[in-house]
């Protein structure tokens, strides 16, 4: 097993262990240049994708993080060979797929929501697929519902155990007329990943077209599939009968970027994320800039950076792409408590992304979340049942505290926001952010934080 996914696998351990700990000095800007490698939502995705092939597939700038570990172990426990070939670089060999024991399984996928993914593969290379229940971070409902409807369209049949949920195809599964209630990422991934072999053609409505999305349908295409991407988030998938291994470079991770570019505004720092690209961030840096940070683009990545004076409020509406993605605003609500005036965060995608704002109000901020949501006649993003609102007002100080981090993206914010902090704060369960943040103690100590990690 290569040292790789070795690490990987030693984070995926690590996640939601509350004795891992970081202690905090806050106050002092973060400077310096740091690196993002290939995106988590994409990169997993990839690595499922070579289920579906018939030989080996390359994947690099895979990110060492502990998703990638859970899918790995995944993937072995099935017959998958994971091996590294360079550094950030896995060779994915499925020549001896097999099922494997639901032990295993059910061991690996408490802390990941990916193995939802596996059903379309398996039933193509075994003829059935066990999924048991389902991890992820605790940030609202995230019903699989879509993607035991489009399985069931293909042709899946599913019943439900005390295990989890076994899916079998006795006749095959066939192409489909699938429209989606909602453009959701993890749905349309589902439908793309079944189709590819899919016996006859299916088209999928209302797909979700983020820049992750159209990377897995390149590789996809690398493979050997027939994928067509048609205009108001239409895709036409025609099956076909075998598929190969890719070798593909995976998109950065914008998630990641987006981090640290309201890390480096909210302590006053300058950070140059190096592997970061402008179109896939174009919408971030528009909100970036209108809160008064500034950016240069550069051939080689981006750099973030606070250029002085007052941080101005804004009007946020999280939304699916091209829209202002869900995962941006909280580390970017932390540098809203340093804006002058009253900023509004309307959160459209899930129904319980503020909670991770209890520490932050602790800490001296000026939040306040309508859990209904906020009317108002500017409103770009038609308004959801389930939306709710934050108020911050502005500016702020924060004082240190000791939080215990609740997911992956409000645990980068409290991060965030004990970095910001006057005095010391002491943040535990810092493991889980190694779900999706490679080596962020050691970006940590390279931007000059003032720190000390208690792993």
């Amino acid at each position: 097993m290569s040292s790789l996914v070795k690490d990987a696998q030693r984070a995926a351990q690590r996640v939601g262990l509350t004795s891992d700990k970081i202690v905090i000095n806050g106050g002092k800007p973060l400077r310096g240049r740091i690196e993002v490698r290939g995106a988590k939502n994409l990169a997993t995705k990839a690595m499922v994708a070579a289920l579906l092939a018939e030989t080996p597939s390359i994947l690099k700038d895979v990110p060492n993080i502990s998703d990638v570990g859970v899918v790995t172990g995944m993937l072995e426990a099935y017959g998958v060979e994971v091996s590294s070939v360079g550094t950030g670089q896995l060779r994915l060999d499925p020549k001896n797929v097999l099922k494997a024991h639901f032990a295993q399984i059910d061991a690996l996928a408490g802390s990941s929501r990916i193995p939802i993914l596996f059903c379309g593969p398996l039933l193509h290379r075994l003829g059935e697929a066990l999924i048991p229940d389902l991890g992820g971070c605790r940030i609202g409902d995230r019903p699989i519902d879509f993607h035991m409807d489009a399985l069931r369209a293909f042709g899946a049949v599913i019943d439900k155990s005390y295990e989890g949920i076994r899916l079998t195809a006795p006749n095959g599964l066939r192409g489909a007329d699938i429209e989606l209630p909602y453009p959701s990422v993890g749905a349309t991934e589902q439908v793309l990943l079944t189709a590819t072999l899919a016996h006859g053609t299916t088209e999928l409505r209302n797909a979700a077209i983020e820049p992750e999305i159209m990377d897995l349908i390149a590789i996809l295409q690398k493979m050997g599939a027939i994928i067509t991407v048609e205009p108001n988030r239409v895709i036409f998938i025609e099956g076909v009968d075998t598929l190969h291994g890719y070798e593909h470079r995976a998109l950065f991770d914008r998630n990641e970027a987006a981090s640290w570019a309201s890390a480096a505004l909210a302590t006053e720092g300058d950070i140059f994320v190096g592997g970061a690209k402008q179109i896939e961030l174009m919408t971030f840096l528009n909100i970036f800039r209108k809160a008064g940070g500034a950016f240069d683009i550069h051939e080689d990545g981006i750099r973030f950076y606070h250029p002085g004076g007052p941080l101005k409020p804004v009007v946020v509406e999280t939304d699916v792409h091209p829209g202002f993605m869900t995962d941006w605003q909280q580390p970017l609500i932390v540098a809203l408590t340093k804006a002058h005036g009253r900023s509004v965060v309307h959160e459209t995608v899930y129904e319980n992304r503020f909670g991770f704002t209890d520490a932050l109000i602790e800490m001296g901020a000026d939040i306040v979340v309508h859990k209904d949501g906020l009317e108002s006649v500017s409103r770009r993003v038609p308004r959801r049942p389930l939306e709710q609102a934050a108020v911050i007002t502005g500016p702020t100080k924060l004082h240190g505290a000791d939080i215990e981090i609740p997911d992956l993206r409000g645990g980068f914010s409290h991060l965030i926001a004990a970095l910001t902090a006057e005095g010391q704060s002491t943040v535990s369960n810092v493991g889980i952010i190694s779900r999706g943040y490679e080596h962020f103690i050691d970006k940590l100590a390279l931007l000059g934080a003032d720190f000390i990690y208690e792993g």
